[in-house]
């Protein structure tokens, strides 16, 4: 694989896991500030219990399916032969996981909002700490795909800021 295209392939999936937590985090935070001022509109739908401990489970076992797909995705890596090949399923699972904890963030969003209840907020860290430690780095990505010493080079090296 020629560098400009990895480098291409591993900065647009920066771009990419960055663009989705600018878009999280800032929705969560403006939520979280409004209910912890205690100026949570009152003319909001308001949940029934069961429809709350619905989502939160709901947005447990989607934390618990991006883990489980995102290893499932890295594990067929292996068998692949060309760096290329593991580099593009590489992105492709990136970008799975992201999708699947943006919806996670959206969900904790929504329920914090309408229901108020704190587990949203539990959830959400959860959720921060999976978009901090799943964020893609030429190291994760030599340590994950298992490559060879000179794979490992040409990703620190495209990784690198020009």
């Amino acid at each position: 694989m020629d560098q400009p295209s990895l480098r291409a392939l591993y900065v647009g999936t920066e771009r990419f896991t960055l663009g989705v937590m600018l878009l999280a985090l800032p929705l969560f935070g403006l939520v979280y500030l409004v209910f912890n001022s205690g100026r949570l509109p009152k003319n909001l739908p308001q949940l029934s219990p069961a429809l709350i401990w619905g989502l939160v489970l709901i947005l447990l076992v989607l934390l618990g399916f991006q883990y489980w797909t995102f290893f499932q995705r890295i594990k067929k890596t292996l068998s692949l032969e060309s760096l290329e090949d593991k580099v593009k399923e590489y992105v492709r699972a990136t970008r799975q996981r992201y999708l699947y904890l943006f919806l996670v963030s959206l969900g904790s969003t929504a329920g914090l909002l309408f229901s108020g209840n704190p587990a949203f907020i539990f959830i959400f860290a959860i959720t921060l700490v999976f978009f901090s430690l799943g964020k893609p780095t030429s190291d994760r990505m030599a340590r994950l795909l298992k490559l060879k010493k000179e794979d490992r080079e040409l990703l620190r090296e495209v990784s690198r800021p020009i």
